[in-house]
């Protein structure tokens, strides 16, 4: 149980790190959006290629790597609803003599609904998750299915970080005179939310008209300016809600557990036994440019104690620039299988640079430290790999 005690003291300086940027928060803040119905999509296409051939390769060596990660989340006071979907694959050939293409592929899909007793006095929510994982590397894939309570809400407040950014872009061009209030920013992240209502009424040709009109309207900018809006304003804020790239913002916590099953799986888990799950995530942006993250949970199953997985996963991205994110995380798994008496713990450490080349094409690259420990094998041993992660990922929304 030491892991889960770094793990709680971890979470710990993390809350206390957060409070004190909140302490000395001046202005409007991202925080500020008080609006819990909310949908968001992250979308993205991962790609990179290699090719080459060392002095004693008999043949060339290539390797080709695909992913796709999509997130949607529909949230409302009543219900909040999270589908997930993470997969890749390869197709490379090493240098050596007679090689030949090797395929392989992984995948992890889930779904998962948290609805709320009563949304009105309390935080209190029950919950119901499926999901569904599979390898090439292993013959059965892992179907779970988990149901219990929980307590907490996290809201989507990326479009007051939207909003934040149309203002310091129309100041940027000494267009506004006074700031906006606290109130006419909300009414602009409101309807900012709202871009699939306006493209419903008005149509994919003509909504981003009216949907910039009433953004513009929210916040009071033709009183600000002295005058109507030009040419330069209007494509600065479509510039700055259709093109510029701002990474999901999110705020608040939950916790959960629950009971359930979970099929013959290749994480320790033993086959069609009942199991218990605990969660617990935190998100808070530190400031207009910054946005925090952890998020950990604990399947165990009920009829040996002794086997579990343990994992965590914690995220800091920095907009160094309008077209730059510095994206750094540390992720923890620990595994325990009580009944073949092996455990096993991976850490890895990852910083890296996302930089937008144009619209939605991104150029990517990171670094990565990972330490295994444990149980080792000739397949597995101790020690601590590095490598150095380039290519480009496309943004589907």
């Amino acid at each position: 149980m030491k892991n889960s005690n770094n793990l709680l003291r971890l979470t710990a300086v993390a809350a206390a790190l957060a409070c004190s940027q909140l302490a000395a928060a001046q202005g409007i803040s991202v925080t500020d959006y008080d609006e819990a119905t909310s949908e968001y999509q992250d979308a993205y296409v991962n790609g990179s290629f290699n090719a080459g051939k060392n002095r004693d390769d008999a043949q060339s060596s290539y390797e080709l790597n695909l992913g796709l990660d999509y997130e949607q989340v529909f949230a409302s006071p009543d219900r909040d609803v999270q589908l997930r979907f993470n997969g890749g694959g390869s197709v490379g050939r090493d240098g050596t003599a007679g090689a030949s293409r090797e395929k392989r592929y992984e995948y992890a899909t889930s779904a998962t609904a948290d609805t709320y007793f009563n949304p009105a006095t309390s935080l209190a929510f029950w919950y119901g998750s499926v999901g569904l994982k599979g390898s090439d590397a292993f013959d059965s894939r892992t179907a779970s299915l988990f149901g219990g309570a929980g307590y907490g809400r996290v809201k989507n407040v990326t479009p007051m970080a939207k909003a934040i950014r149309v203002v310091e872009e129309l100041q940027s061009l000494n267009r506004l005179k006074d700031a906006p209030s606290r109130a006419e920013y909300q009414a602009a992240a409101n309807i900012v939310d709202r871009e699939d209502e306006y493209r419903s009424k008005f149509g994919a040709a003509d909504y981003t008209k009216e949907w910039i009109n009433d953004i513009a309207k929210a916040l009071d900018v033709t009183a600000k300016t002295g005058g109507q809006l030009d040419a330069r304003d209007v494509i600065a804020i479509y510039d700055v809600l259709t093109n510029e790239r701002i990474s999901t913002r999110k705020v608040g916590w939950k916790v959960r557990a629950g009971l359930g099953y979970q099929s013959s799986s290749f994480n320790g888990i033993t086959d069609n036994d009942p199991a218990v799950e605990l969660g617990a995530e935190y998100h808070y942006p530190l400031d207009n440019l910054t946005q925090f993250s952890n998020v950990a949970s604990l399947t165990s199953v009920l009829n040996n104690s002794s086997t579990y997985l343990l994992r965590n996963a914690m995220s800091l991205t920095y907009e160094l620039d309008r077209r730059l994110d510095w994206e750094n995380g540390w992720t923890m798994t620990h595994d325990v299988n009580g009944p073949s008496s092996t455990k096993s713990t991976v850490n890895t450490l990852s910083t890296g640079l996302i930089y937008e080349l144009r619209n939605q094409l991104d150029l990517t690259g990171t670094l990565a430290v990972s330490n295994y420990s444990g149980d080792q094998s000739i397949a597995n041993p101790n020690g601590t790999d590095t490598a150095l992660f380039v290519g480009v990922r496309y943004r589907l929304k």
